[in-house]
């Protein structure tokens, strides 16, 4: 896994972090904090169920440098200019896409079984938006019916990177084609509010 994509989906979901601390009250210091909970949280939680220690961003600080300018970036442009109203969605999705794979491949380099790496690759693209919704006080997405395809595009394109893995092992591209699978997917969702069904009983 070339580095600039981990480094990538850390600077968006800070970025996803910032712009969902609007409306919160919170100066830069708490817009900060809740950026690097978004950023490092889904990949900490990944490293301590794959035993890794210590965790990615303990091992290379650059991925803190990163989320930090990029949270920094977006706190002083958010002052500035408004920001449009899909804004944190659509950062949220490239955060999914990047991260989901990342953390699938990860995990098969670890040596876990398929369905291990899937549901880690869901994990690692998820868990950050849990914490930075539970910091927030809001209800994580990834358990609102009316989130479109949230963990159910992650879970499609760690597939697809995992078939594709085993059909064409020598292929480069596999990686940017499976985050493109997650990407799509949850754009399409959102633009068409495609979603599954919502347990309810009869009574």
């Amino acid at each position: 896994m070339p580095p600039w994509i981990e480094y990538s989906a850390c600077a968006v979901c800070a970025i996803s972090g910032v712009l969902a601390a609007e409306g919160k009250r919170m100066d830069l210091f708490g817009a900060v904090v809740l950026a690097l909970v978004t950023a490092v949280g889904g990949g900490t939680v990944r490293d301590l169920c794959l035993g890794i220690r210590p965790v990615f961003w303990v091992q290379a600080t650059d991925y803190l440098t990163w989320s930090i300018v990029a949270a920094v970036g977006t706190f002083v442009l958010a002052r500035f200019m408004p920001m449009p109203a899909r804004a944190l969605a659509v950062a949220d999705a490239f955060g999914l896409a990047l991260f989901g794979i990342v953390g699938t491949e990860k995990a098969l380099f670890m040596e876990a079984p398929a369905l291990v790496a899937v549901l880690l690759g869901i994990v690692t693209a998820v868990a950050g938006g849990i914490l930075r919704d539970v910091l927030r006080g809001e209800i994580p997405w990834v358990f609102r019916p009316e989130v479109d395809l949230y963990a159910t595009a992650v879970c499609i394109g760690a597939m697809v990177f995992i078939l594709m893995q085993q059909w064409l092992p020598s292929a480069g591209w596999h990686r940017y084609a499976a985050m493109s699978v997650i990407l799509v997917l949850r754009l399409a969702a959102m633009r068409w509010k495609l979603r599954l069904p919502i347990f309810e009983t009869r009574g």
